[in-house]
């Protein structure tokens, strides 16, 4: 998860609050520290936390309280409103226009994650219906062009490069060529490491001869504050420019990157969030700040949901709420969670429920889907269909041919028949605390 210390220590700042009696100055003043604390380790710029905690204490104590509204809320909404801010209130959409091909330039300093983030690129644009190509620009790194296809190939995505070819522009140029009839061409181009003079020189002459929508700069967010040197220097030298930070999974110093970019005015547009291809997120400063103080990330969920596909016919949709729910049933439901990425990222979306959640358990829940989805593949079709009639025997024999034990198999059915109840307690819309030891899980 995204900067995961930074998460939970916001979190519990503001399960303090929560837990207050009363919201008077000393309360305010103590949330504050906590949250200083928590920037500061995250390598947030002594500064900028400064002036953010100066403005969250002002507001938070002088602000006029809205009616009918208690002061707590009103606090946690200054502190979400005002880490928002922090980070770049409104999202910048990529440039791409329908209809015609759109060129998108990528630079970056040596080891910043670029080539990686090209085809994470194409991966998403390809994911919302674009026609995607990559063309490998970089003649410096040996080896980029053949991370750059085995990367491309598990999305079927096509690259350009030529190895015996020297001049950067000549690739580029040919490549265009060949993706003509593509929406959306990426062009990877070589690094420097920490050179950003020759970088910035080479991506000057790459532009003008490809002429691109957008020249987007990748930067590695685990250098923290000294990302801030990096995305100066590229938003001076082209006002196009946009800004990927990358690498930012489980990063301590992510905090420090991403408000060091935002204070340069750079916009950033997307943030790598995992080594997977699909770990690429639109950086929304609402929804990434929402996560972060445990409030939970529904629209990303929704998405998230729609790009794996996700579709049950209304008929079989009508037929689950009346309870005919098979194993088969759950067996599609936990490919299609699969599909969206690990649950311990997914449940983070969920409001009030990521941080609360102890760490093994989450490990356990991830380990489970992976071993249900064996053991139902062990089943035959009639026990899949009717779960009632697997008994000892069967349990033994779907454990052998699943490679798990008997406690598995039987934890299994235990969930379906607790899944079922569930269905048809939603058909009537209401659920029974019963199913959750006496309190409802969110």
């Amino acid at each position: 998860m995204v900067l995961e210390k930074l998460g939970s220590s916001l979190y519990s700042s503001l399960k303090k609050l929560f837990r207050a009696s009363v919201v008077d100055e000393a309360v305010v003043k103590e949330l504050v520290r906590d949250l200083q604390r928590a920037l500061l380790q995250a390598d947030v710029n002594v500064r900028l936390v400064l002036e953010l905690s100066r403005r969250i204490e002002e507001r938070a104590l002088k602000e006029k309280v809205p009616p009918g509204i208690p002061r707590r809320e009103h606090v946690i909404k200054v502190v979400y409103e005002e880490l928002t801010r922090f980070l770049g209130e409104r999202p910048a959409p990529l440039r791409i226009k329908a209809g015609r091909r759109n060129v998108l330039m990528l630079v970056g300093v040596q080891g910043s994650g670029k080539t990686t983030t090209a085809a994470k690129l194409a991966r998403h644009l390809q994911k919302r219906g674009f026609k995607t190509a990559l063309i490998c620009a970089d003649t410096f790194r040996p080896g980029a062009l053949t991370q750059l296809r085995q990367l491309a190939e598990k999305a079927n995505i096509p690259v350009y490069g030529d190895p015996s070819e020297k001049d950067s522009v000549k690739i580029a140029l040919e490549g265009l060529k060949r993706f003509d009839k593509y929406d959306v061409v990426i062009i990877d181009t070589a690094g420097r490491h920490k050179d950003e003079k020759n970088l910035i020189k080479e991506m000057k002459s790459l532009e003008k001869a490809v002429n691109p929508d957008e020249t987007i700069m990748v930067i590695d967010g685990t250098i923290g504050q000294q990302a801030a040197v990096q995305a100066k220097a590229f938003h001076e030298a082209t006002p196009l420019g946009s800004i990927i930070v990358a690498k930012l999974d489980g990063s301590a110093r992510g905090g420090g990157a991403l408000s060091a970019v935002a204070a340069t005015g750079a916009p950033i547009k997307f943030i790598g969030t995992g080594e997977g291809l699909d770990d690429l997120e639109q950086f929304m400063p609402s929804r990434f700040v929402g996560r972060l103080l445990g409030m939970g990330d529904l629209q990303t969920l929704i998405e998230r949901v729609r790009e794996a596909e996700i579709k049950i016919p209304e008929k079989k949709v009508k037929a689950i709420l009346r309870g005919k729910f098979t194993l088969l049933d759950m067996y599609e439901q936990l490919e299609a969670l699969t599909k969206m990425g690990p649950f311990t990222r997914l449940i983070k979306m969920l409001p009030g429920i990521g941080y609360d959640l102890p760490e093994n358990v989450k490990e356990i829940a991830e380990e489970n889907l992976k071993k249900w989805k064996v053991i139902i593949q062990s089943m035959t079709p009639e026990e899949r269909e009717k779960p009632k009639i697997i008994n000892a025997s069967r349990t033994r024999r779907i454990a052998r041919g699943s490679g798990t034990s008997e406690s598995d198999v039987k934890s299994l059915i235990k969930q379906y028949f607790l899944m079922r109840r569930m269905m048809k307690a939603l058909r009537r819309k209401r659920l029974p605390a019963s199913l959750f030891g006496g309190k409802l899980p969110i």
